[in-house]
């Protein structure tokens, strides 16, 4: 499914970036003006003094290189995409920087060197439209799997056009569906009527930026002649979006969410008498269908027909006692015991797969119907690894699964859910010397005693002495895990001189389950602060590493992460990188679509709430006189999500206390920084090297 409203994964800035009334003890509040004048200046100055420093550093062209030779490298695996019968693939290179989306046939797309078609080319329709298109996706948009509607992005923002795409000819299909650039989301109703949500105009818009009005649009018509189908309320913290889903059997059923805050949906079936509210628990959500049963994915506990159905679990219920209003009687397909977590859910034809981490590592079952319930069975993949659901369809059973590590390079496996035997069918080559190196899993003990997970890749014969430069992440929050991965590019610039990475499984994430994410929610986030300090000091305690040699990043949610680690613990490291972040949390309501995370984060609007904000809040908590680590902060103009606001404030911060910062703000690329596979390398680059400057010195 595709879902909008996750801090990881949508947003638009309403009335560009105009910030909100000044309060009076705030000087920088003209910062927030998103691409004004006054406030762009201030930005390419503060991006000449860094880009001299890191640019002119002697490391940072060999970085560069090796980065943008890793992110260009032909070798890749080419990320498969089912569509009618054919492999797609969106794909980047050094000959095409922002990229194609091309195909090939199943059969071949198995051999060692596929013959690919191409039928859009970014870098060519950029040219030719004096845009800089960054791909966003593409929804099928017929039953027949023949067109498609396709998501670009100026720059990289999580707004787009929609542009109606034939997948036989290859070409956008003249006259037919075009939709101007807004933050939207589109499912198709039959071929010649989408379900759009989009900002209509004045009043269809959430103070964070998202739609939630819902009309259906019919080829040929304009916009202002389409029909509204639904209407959430502008008081709501997220928005309404429309959601399609199919079966192999030839079941459909049209959806609509109606986020009335981040984690509480409303879920409404569309029937002939328009949208229905269903008697589902506001924290899930509609995972996919299978032989006329729909699959309920809930982070929250919910009892029904008899039932009860753990949080954290996969149910299913039948289409049919959704479309009639009978009382559901739910189905559990899955269940996580207290340290496993489901990853992702991909129905076939007649199969389930479901992806779990258990205590953070990779597991896959699939689930079969049958007249006695559901039954499991596990399929042997490599073990101590991510595993996830890399494609998948309802025409048939067949299924990629894409399995990688700290220290093992990403392999992709075919799979046939009826016959669960995966066969390895592709492998990237190693990028980076891992002779020497290994990954250990310890715990960290956090200030309320819960044990604290984390991963470690250090060399076998590292001397336990607090020596060895090590770097850290994290992100903590939205119930989003981080899970072993293989970062080629971290493990050329950094592992293969000696050093060290740490990931940190802390709390506010979802490695293991919803109970993991809502300790830290709100009111009670300072907990997951302590967690990531804790891993630090562990890892000081068993000599691993010292404040002296030891950095931490974290972008967005991860951002505000570091933000607050270098205000409260400025001793436990001396390198900080601060990525896309949030950092002024007593006005992060009014940036960009900050009002939709006030679930996760709370509102200034509650007293008691505002009391936590006020204390944890970056921005509002550097101190004169404090011995900080300098750190860099980057972030993208092109941010229409968090937004760029919070880093240069932050920056304009610490310069007024005569505090050291590197600040670089890239001109495009988005809330990731994806704009082409260059921005991506120089970004990489330019990090490895403030990190090799404050921990691999003397």
């Amino acid at each position: 499914m595709k879902r909008i409203w996750t801090l990881v994964s949508a947003a638009l800035l309403t009335g560009a970036g105009a910030p909100s009334p000044a309060p009076a003890d705030d000087p920088y509040v003209w910062l927030e003006d998103w691409t004004g004048p006054r406030a762009m200046q201030w930005v390419e100055a503060e991006n000449k003094a860094t880009v001299t420093t890191l640019q002119g550093d002697a490391r940072y062209a060999g970085y560069y290189r090796d980065a943008l030779a890793i992110a260009s490298a032909r070798d890749r695996i080419a990320m498969p995409m089912l569509i009618d019968g054919r492999v797609f693939n969106f794909w980047r290179d050094a000959d095409h920087p922002q990229g194609i989306w091309r195909f090939t046939s199943e059969a071949d797309y198995a051999s060692a060197d596929p013959e690919w078609t191409t039928v859009l080319d970014l870098d060519a329709l950029s040219k030719a439209d004096g845009k800089k298109w960054v791909w966003k996706g593409a929804t099928l948009l017929d039953p027949d799997e023949k067109r498609a509607l396709i998501n670009l992005s100026d720059g990289g923002e999580d707004a787009v056009s929609l542009r109606e795409f034939d997948l036989t000819t290859g070409q956008f299909v003249p006259g037919g569906f075009d939709i101007p650039t807004s933050k939207q989301n589109e499912a198709w109703l039959d071929p010649d009527t989408i379900l759009l949500a989009r900002d209509w105009g004045e009043g269809t818009m959430t103070a964070s930026g998202y739609p939630f009005v819902v009309k259906a649009v019919k080829r040929g018509e304009p916009l202002a002649a389409a029909k509204e189908i639904y209407r959430g309320e502008a008081s709501d913290q997220v928005g309404v979006h429309p959601m399609l889903l199919s079966d192999g059997q030839g079941n459909r059923a049209a959806f609509l969410y109606r986020g009335v805050t981040f984690f509480g949906n409303q879920t409404f079936l569309l029937t002939a008498q328009g949208p229905k509210k269903l008697p589902l628990p506001t924290r899930s959500n509609v995972q996919g269908m299978i032989d006329g049963q729909v699959l309920i994915q809930t982070s929250e506990d919910w009892t029904s027909g008899g039932v009860d159905v753990p949080a954290g679990s996969l149910a299913a219920v039948p289409l049919k006692a959704l479309e009639s209003g009978e009382t559901l009687k739910p189905a559990i397909l899955f269940a996580p015991d207290a340290r496993q977590s489901i990853d992702g859910v991909a129905a076939t034809k007649s199969r389930v797969i479901l992806s779990i981490n258990d205590n953070v590592r990779g597991r896959v079952l699939v689930l079969t119907p049958g007249e006695k319930g559901w039954a499991s069975q596990a399929v042997a993949l490599p073990d101590n690894a991510t595993i996830g659901i890399a494609a998948a369809t309802d025409r048939n059973d067949k299924a990629y699964l894409a399995v990688a590590g700290f220290l093992a390079p990403t392999t992709l496996w075919a799979l046939d859910a009826a016959n669960p035997r995966p066969t390895q069918v592709k492998a990237m080559p190693a990028r980076f010397d891992a002779k020497g190196l290994v990954v250990e899993q310890y715990e960290a003990t956090s200030t309320d005693g819960t044990k604290i997970p984390y991963f470690i890749v250090h060399r076998k014969d590292m001397k336990k002495d607090g020596s060895t430069p090590t770097i850290m992440t994290a992100y903590g929050g939205f119930e989003v895990p981080m899970t072993p991965s293989y970062a080629a590019i971290t493990g050329k610039l950094w592992l293969e001189r000696g050093n060290s990475f740490v990931l940190a499984n802390i709390r506010g994430g979802g490695e293991f389950g919803p109970a993991w994410h809502e300790a830290g929610r709100k009111t009670k986030r300072q907990i997951i602060y302590d967690d990531f300090a804790a891993v630090a000091k562990d890892i000081f305690a068993r000599g691993f590493s010292s404040p002296r040699r030891f950095g931490i990043y974290g972008g967005s949610n991860g951002g505000l992460l570091m933000g607050v680690a270098f205000n409260q613990h400025p001793d436990l490291w001396n390198a900080v990188t601060i990525q896309v972040p949030l950092l002024d949390m007593m006005r992060y309501e009014q940036i960009a679509a900050g009002a939709s995370w006030v679930d996760e984060y709370g509102s200034v609007s509650v007293p008691e709430e505002k009391a936590f904000l006020e204390k944890i809040s970056p921005y509002a908590n550097i101190r004169k006189g404090v011995k900080y680590p300098t750190p860099y902060i980057w972030t993208t103009t092109k941010d229409d999500r968090v937004g760029p606001q919070h880093a240069r404030k932050f920056a304009a911060r610490l310069k007024e206390y005569g505090l050291p910062y590197l600040f670089y703000e890239d001109t495009a690329g988005g809330h990731s920084g994806d704009a082409d596979i260059e921005q991506g390398a120089r970004l990489q680059a330019m990090q490895m090297v403030y990190f090799s400057r404050a921990l691999e010195g003397d």
